[in-house]
Parts: structure tokens; sequence; C-alpha cells
């Protein structure tokens, strides 16, 4: 697969080949518990044959609903938190125009986003704006009962209901949720709503190739099969050898655990495309949601180059020196821009007239990360020829499986997340949900 790259020449000044090669062992074994699902969380291994076992009936069935969203909505609202909106963010932001909302030849619906935060200010905006509109909803919770989708849905659901009326507003109301059980799952059989599984054997920040990502992803109008095709290709790429030296799976998670050993404790994914900047916020989740458990774990943080330049450039270039950089680079834009010769050349920049935008933001790519090699960050650099569906079906692939790998050479279990729940307790009891009180009134008294 010549056209994804991943190098670490660039981190050798700071981690040795021995010290890098030491993993191999580690990572014959963590595969192996893998691909037979035998490691720590096991039952949520599903996402590693996804790839290969969606069928044709559930993709058109994506397919078929997604047209009938297009058809009858103008605004199509994702509802969902965590994985359950993330994954399907970062792929339509990365695959539309910049300024797709403004576009009088717009296709698809408008894309938004509710429940993934609690701001009254947030969700009273958005109804301003769906109250002209055309819209209809995709909720996509497990349970039904998590605070913030459920919020936004109530929201929503009244809205709709009162706008259409009942037997339309069911119409434009799909869920995806659990098989059998849980409070969305009761009421969608209620209402009627078409529904769609979250497989029990994945998990919210692993599930983008499900009907989670797969659905809100169609909708806005993109390639689903070829989503799937990029990570069916990057499934066979790494299933054929488990070499550091073969596999960019097990070379990235090597290098990154031989750079933690050594006191390089925060990852930075770098990006110089705006259109990554969901993708980044993806790849943090996935990686701190992972890892982050038993006081171990790689902080993930992620910049947008050349605008992080002029802000955090100045502490990864001379702060702390626990940090190292991953630059996802994509080597051809979309589209063609060039800069114009202009006379007077009072800005001084006629030296690189004619060239085209890309080259320069290349070249300050380069020149970043030799600077902050030189200043002290080791950098690793994932190579794509350009951002589509199969590249980012091919790169999601990729990380999902190196964040597993990762934290199984970390020794803990990479698909729960114990320490999600603290913040939760102390809210139901803040807010007096029933069979909290005891917690209650103990933290009034902390308070």
């Amino acid at each position: 697969m010549s056209e994804f790259v991943f190098s670490y020449d660039k981190a050798l000044n700071f981690v040795t080949k021995v010290e890098i090669h030491r993993f191999q062992e580690d990572i014959d074994r963590h595969f192996k518990a893998i691909y037979n699902k035998t490691g720590k969380g096991n039952d949520f291994l599903g996402w590693v044959d996804l790839p290969d076992n969606i069928g044709e009936t559930l993709i058109s069935r994506i397919e078929d609903a997604a047209k009938k969203m297009q058809d009858q909505s103008d605004v199509f609202v994702v509802i969902g938190i965590g994985g359950s909106y993330l994954g399907a963010r970062a792929v339509i932001e990365a695959l539309s125009h910049h300024f797709g909302h403004l576009r009088q030849e717009k296709k698809s619906p408008v894309i938004l986003y509710a429940g993934n935060n609690i701001s009254e200010d947030y969700l009273a905006d958005l109804m301003d704006v769906l109250k002209n509109r055309d819209y209809s909803v995709a909720v996509i919770s497990k349970s039904g009962t998590t605070t913030e989708p459920a919020i936004a849905f109530r929201i929503l659901r009244e809205d709709l209901e009162s706008k259409y009326g009942t037997e339309e507003s069911r119409r434009r109301i799909v869920a995806i949720t659990d098989r059998e059980k849980g409070a969305l799952k009761q009421l969608a059989d209620e209402k009627g709503y078409e529904t769609f599984v979250i497989p029990d054997d994945v998990g919210g920040r692993y599930s983008v190739l499900t009907p989670v990502g797969l659905l809100p992803i169609a909708v806005a109008g993109f390639d689903i099969r070829q989503l799937l095709e990029g990570a069916k290709a990057m499934k066979a790429l790494i299933s054929k050898s488990e070499k550091i030296d073969e596999n960019p799976v097990s070379a990235y998670a090597a290098v990154r655990n031989a750079l933690y050993n050594k006191g390089y404790t925060t990852e930075i994914m770098v990006n110089y495309e705006p259109r990554l900047f969901y993708f980044t916020e993806w790849w943090k989740q996935l990686f701190g949601e992972s890892e982050g458990k038993e006081n171990k774990g790689i902080f993930p943080a992620g910049v947008s180059f050349t605008t992080d330049l002029h802000s955090m450039g100045q502490y990864i270039q001379e702060g702390l020196r626990n940090i190292f950089e991953t630059v996802l680079s994509v080597e051809n834009p979309r589209r063609e821009l060039t800069i114009p010769d202009d006379e007077k050349n009072l800005d001084k920049l006629n030296y690189i007239a004619g060239k085209a935008i890309h080259e320069v933001n290349r070249q300050a790519e380069l020149g970043t990360m030799l600077a902050h090699v030189d200043g002290g960050v080791p950098n690793l650099r994932i190579s794509v020829p350009e951002i589509n569906e199969n590249i980012l079906g091919r790169l999601i692939y990729f990380y999902e499986t190196a964040c597993a790998l990762s934290g199984y050479i970390l020794g803990i279990n990479p698909f729960d997340q114990p320490g999600v729940e603290a913040y939760k307790r102390n809210m139901f009891a803040l807010l007096g949900k029933p069979g909290f009180e005891k917690e209650t009134e103990n933290i009034r008294k902390r308070l």
C-alpha cells in the first residue's frame, strides 16, 4: 500500500531502533490477542472484523435510509456524544467543502450536531436555525439515558412532533441503538422509528464503521462503500506480517511506547489541513479514553498548523521536553490556487509568486519538522496521497488497531472507560436524581 506511509526516522535521535524492536515480542503476542479475541476487554473486539463482515443488506438499508433523509431534509441533526458522533463528524468534515453550508448548489442536507454538550445557548441557537427549515434527526445511544443526548433528543423530538405531527415526525427520526434493550430501543419500538443496531461487541469510540458513523456519512452524500473498502485494505495489509519493519501499526505502537518509556508522555497530532480538525478530535477521544487508565497512558493533544504555530508553536519549540509529534501529512490538495505576482510587492511575497499554495504549505511543514526536531521534539509522520473516503477508511482502521495494540502493551484494557462515570455520579447527585440522596448530602458539604 504505497499510498500510506508511516515513518519515524526523525525520532531516532531520541530513541534507538534497538529500543523500538524490543517491543516485537509483545506485539506478536498482543496481535494474537486482538485477532483471536482473547485479550482484556475481548467482548468489545467486534470492530476488528467490521470491514469484512458488514453485509450488502445492511449497507443497502443504510443507503436507502440516507436517501430518504436527503429527500425530506434541509438539515440533518446527529444527536450523540463521544464516539457516537465524533467518528461521523471527523469523516464528514474531512470530505466536505469548507463553506458548503453557504453554497447554493448544495445536494445533501447540512449536517448539524446536538447532544454533545449541555449548553442551553447552543440548543436554543440550534432551535432558532431549525425553526424555518425541514429537518430530520438520527439519535445515537445504546442506552438512551446518557444525559447530553437524552436532553437534546427530548427537545428535538417534541419540536418535530409539534411541527410535523405524530406520523410525519416518526419518519423523520432514526434511532441507532441497542438490539434489544434500553430506553431508546423501547421508545423506538413504541413510536415506530426506523432503527439500526449498535453491535454489542463494539464500543462507541470504535463504532464509526457501524451505522453509528455510516448513516450520517451517507446522509452527507459520501461513499460509505469506499470508506469500508479502505478499512478492508488496511486490515489486509497489517494482517500480512506483525514485524515492526513491515507493519505500520506495529511500528507506530512500538515507537510511541518506546518514547513513552523515555519520558515522552504527550503525543501531539499535527495536521496542516483545516478539514482534518475533527479527525484529530476523533483521534484524541480514541486514544485518551482507551489508554488513560491506572495512572498510565500517553496524553493525546492536537494542533492545526500553520494556524497553531502562532500560538502553541512556541511551547512545542521550547517548552517542557515531554512531547512528541505525529504529523498527518497530505501529499496532494483537492484544489489548485496559485499565488499571483504583484508589481509593487509591498508584502514581499514575489519570491513565491507563481507557486501553488500547497507547495508553500508543504515547505512550512518540512521547515517546522526540522525546527521541532532541533528543539528536542521527536517527530513521527503518516503520509497519505489525498483525503477521500478510501484513505479515511484506511486511517480509521490503522488508528483503531494501533490504539488497541498500544493499550495492551501498557497492560490496560483499551475498551472500557471506568473513569467517565465519576463526573456522572457527582452530576446526578447535584441534580437530585433518585437513588443518589446520600451522595447529594456529601457533595453539598464539600461544595
